[in-house]
Parts: C-alpha cells; sequence; structure tokens
C-alpha cells in the first residue's frame, strides 16, 4: 500500500474552542490510483491534503507512506519526505514570474542537490512530457493559463514523485483548458503516475478512477 491513513483527526484550538477539521478519516491508496476527493468549501478536503502532503500534522493518528510512517518526523524530515516523494500542482501555479519555464521546473532539483547540467535537461523532458518544449525560455506572463499548469505540472513531476497531488487544478482555467489538463493526468496516470487530486466540481472529479466524498471533516467511499 503507497499511503495509508488510519483514524486521523485534526483540531484547530481558538482560544477555548476546539474546532474539528477531520473527523476519524481512514484512506488507503494504492500505487497507480487515480483518486478524487470531493468536497464543498469548508469540508476539511484541503486540511485532509495539507496532511497527506506533510504540510501539516494531525492531532491524532496514522499516516504511512510507502510502508514508512510519516508521523513523529521532525520539519527537516518532513521536508524531505516532501521533496523526495510528493509533487504538488495549485489552483494559482505558484510560478516564479520572473523566471523561465525551465527555470521554474528546475528549482525542486536545485533543493535536491542535483547538479546544473543534469537539473536543466531533467526539466526540459519534463517540459516535453507537458506539451511544452516549445515554451522553455518563456516565462509565466507570456503563458496561458492552461500552459502555466502544464509547467506546475512539469515542476512537479520532474524529481519523479510517488504522488501526484492536485488542489483543484483546474480552478484557475477555463473549460477548454480544464479538459486539457484532465486528458494529461489520464495520461500520466495511464503511465503510473498515483494522482490524488482535490476538487469540489463533479465534472472533474469524474475523471478520476476513484472518488472519495468529504463533508463536515468525515469522508464516505462511493460505490
Amino acid at each position: 500500500m503507497l499511503l495509508r491513513l488510519e483514524h486521523i483527526n485534526k483540531d484547530y484550538v481558538t482560544g477555548r474552542l476546539v474546532v474539528p477539521a477531520l473527523k476519524n478519516v481512514t484512506l488507503h491508496i494504492e500505487e497507480g490510483e487515480y483518486v478524487a476527493i470531493m468536497g464543498p468549501s469548508g469540508s476539511g478536503k484541503s486540511t485532509l491534503m495539507n496532511i497527506i502532503g506533510c504540510l501539516d500534522r494531525p492531532t491524532s493518528g496514522i499516516y504511512e507512506l510507502n510502508g514508512q510512517s510519516v508521523l513523529g518526523r521532525n520539519d527537516r524530515e518532513m521536508a524531505d519526505i516532501r521533496l523526495n516523494n510528493l509533487g504538488f500542482v495549485f489552483q494559482n501555479f505558484q510560478l516564479l514570474s520572473k523566471q523561465t519555464a525551465l527555470d521554474n521546473v528546475a528549482l525542486p532539483l536545485v533543493y535536491a542537490g542535483v547538479k546544473k547540467s543534469e537539473r536543466i535537461q531533467r526539466a526540459k523532458e519534463a517540459l516535453c512530457m507537458v506539451g511544452l518544449g516549445d515554451r522553455l525560455l518563456f516565462k509565466p506572463t507570456q503563458l496561458s493559463g492552461g500552459q502555466k499548469q502544464r509547467v506546475a505540472i512539469a515542476r512537479a513531476m520532474v524529481n519523479h514523485p510517488k504522488i501526484l497531488l492536485a488542489d483543484e487544478p483546474t480552478g484557475a482555467l477555463d473549460s477548454k483548458s480544464s479538459i486539457q489538463l484532465m486528458r494529461l493526468f489520464e495520461q500520466l496516470n495511464r503511465g503510473g503516475v498515483t494522482i490524488i487530486m482535490i476538487t469540489h466540481a463533479p465534472e472533474i472529479a469524474a475523471y478520476a478512477r476513484r472518488i472519495v466524498d468529504i463533508f463536515d471533516g468525515e469522508i464516505t467511499e462511493r460505490s
């Protein structure tokens, strides 16, 4: 099993008030799956994504990634887990505006200590994979929304992560670009990439092979 969450709870404390964001969440994901986690605003889906992505820690529960316990690690170890196992795609792209597409994609490899020549080669390959081999030296301001998201996907994939995490990846795109992006996700998944996608849109969730609903911090599996 690639990802195992058992009885995950997450509480936020404001003064004397304890607000539960996740309640006894159990979720198992095998390698090669394409899972959509679907819920309305405030349902807990972003909190769940942050915990899966090692950006936040649960109040209680078990989290194992690739057979190894994630909880109890220090911040440096959590950062290493993110770098070596997880790729992130966000709604607002989070690209560096003054850097080229090539430089944006190569950035995770800088943190991984990969030498420059290899960084450039791997970033080129990742951009070609998402159909942007002719946009290597373009800056984000020269790209459409769909192209920016493809750069973000290339950046997420450049370190060959075990899981691609996508948080509302079509939220800033028009319908045509959204469809193109979902087709790219299908292509990546057919190539063996495990995808976990957060969305509130039924038409986007329908592209996944498995849908998990979350509401008021609790999840239910669709049959």
